[in-house]
């Protein structure tokens, strides 16, 4: 799934090890939503939107639009 999510940890001047911490997964996990190698669960792509004060849509793009 297609998404921002490297960019707007860059911006925050996060590692992937921070952003898996504040929203409860592994490095590794965030890599591979980085990578687009994994899609997140409806509850993990909440928890990111939250921890960026940004609506889902913004950070995740609908595969089926």
């Amino acid at each position: 799934m297609k998404n921002r999510l490297r960019d707007l940890r860059a911006d925050r001047g996060w590692t992937q090890e921070d952003l898996g911490r504040r929203v409860g997964v592994s490095r590794q996990a965030i890599i591979a939503l980085e990578g687009e190698k994994h899609d997140p669960s409806l509850d993990l792509a909440y928890r990111i939107a939250v921890i960026f004060g940004v609506p889902v849509e913004d950070i995740f793009a609908n595969p089926h639009a």
